[in-house]
């Protein structure tokens, strides 16, 4: 090989060993450059911490509140950007179900009772008195219909009985039969006097409004009670005897006591929610009426019908 040869051998070695070099040292920038950089751990750390608190002070809010809803009622978003109010489901418990309150009987409908059994006289039950009273208020209204001057009485439930009693038949209505006597106060006060034969009403007598006036004495004899106490003056000094009476009025609050003598005895009356109810047995004939008194809590006499100017004393 000649000298020129092996010269440019060496030179081209030269730059073939350069390259090399320089191609190394290129490779190890490359792979610098896609290797990835070691994971920032720290910085990692404190951003999942803080992420961790972020959540648990957001569901802390949350709770808030829900805890600041009134239990009853709870908004839902809706599907319109509306609000839908969901009503409140009631908690299921395991508890034993408590015992349902029975519901009550329900109470038949009917006229209320006297303040005393004594005012049911003669064997007369309270229900005999309220069938009694159902038949003279359908006999009212029978009348209606048939253009009788009668007017609505209403019905049994909103009266009281104060008196049911054996009625005597005379000569101008003959037949036995018995009396039911019953008020009501409201809408207006009014009294009825029925008299019912074998089964059925025969006779009826009422009166609408109180007979109290501002000058009435305390106890105030009811102006068409005379009925029952007295036989018709056809039959005056022929008397069936004996006799089955009553006596009815009014009296005001401040009488405690009523006392109604007749042919010889003195009876005590029942005060009834503002009336007075006397009743007894004539055996014998009578031409005065049935004497009253009445005295306050003291004892104290405050009206003596012998001293009533308004009072009929005599039997016509």
């Amino acid at each position: 090989m000649s000298e020129e040869q092996g010269q440019g051998q060496r030179q081209g070695q030269e730059a073939e060993g350069g390259f090399e070099e320089q191609l190394r040292e290129l490779l190890a920038e490359d792979a610098y450059t896609i290797r990835p950089s070691e994971a920032p751990y720290p910085a990692i750390r404190r951003r999942g911490v803080v992420e961790r608190r972020r959540r648990v002070a957001v569901a802390g809010a949350v709770l808030a509140t829900l805890a600041a809803v009134p239990v009853g009622a709870y908004a839902l978003g809706g599907s319109d950007g509306g609000s839908v109010t969901a009503s409140p489901r009631s908690s299921v418990s395991a508890s034993r179900a408590a015992t349902p309150t029975p519901t009550p009987s329900p109470t038949p409908s009917g006229p209320a009772w006297p303040a005393t059994a004594g005012q049911l006289l003669d064997g007369i039950t309270f229900a005999q008195a309220a069938d009694g009273l159902e038949k003279c208020l359908a006999y009212n209204r029978d009348r209606e219909k048939n253009g009788g001057l009668d007017l609505d009485l209403g019905t049994a439930d909103s009266y009281r009985i104060i008196l049911a009693m054996n009625s005597t038949g005379d000569t101008n209505a003959p037949g036995d039969g018995i009396y039911i006597t019953a008020v009501k106060e409201k809408p207006q006060e009014t009294r009825l006097i029925c008299n019912v034969k074998d089964g059925e009403a025969s006779g009826l007598n009422t009166s609408g409004g109180s007979d109290r006036l501002p000058d009435s004495p305390p106890v105030l004899a009811d102006m068409n009670g005379g009925k029952l106490y007295q036989q018709s003056f056809l039959d005056k000094g022929n008397w069936k005897l004996p006799f089955r009476w009553g006596f009815i009025g009014t009296v005001v609050p401040s009488v405690a006591k009523v006392t109604v003598s007749y042919g010889g005895d003195t009876s005590e009356a029942v005060l009834d929610h503002g009336w007075f109810v006397a009743s007894g047995v004539l055996n014998e004939q009578v031409t005065l009426a049935p004497h009253i008194k009445g005295y306050d809590d003291g004892g104290k006499l405050v009206y003596d019908s012998d001293e009533d100017k308004s009072y009929e004393k005599t039997l016509p």
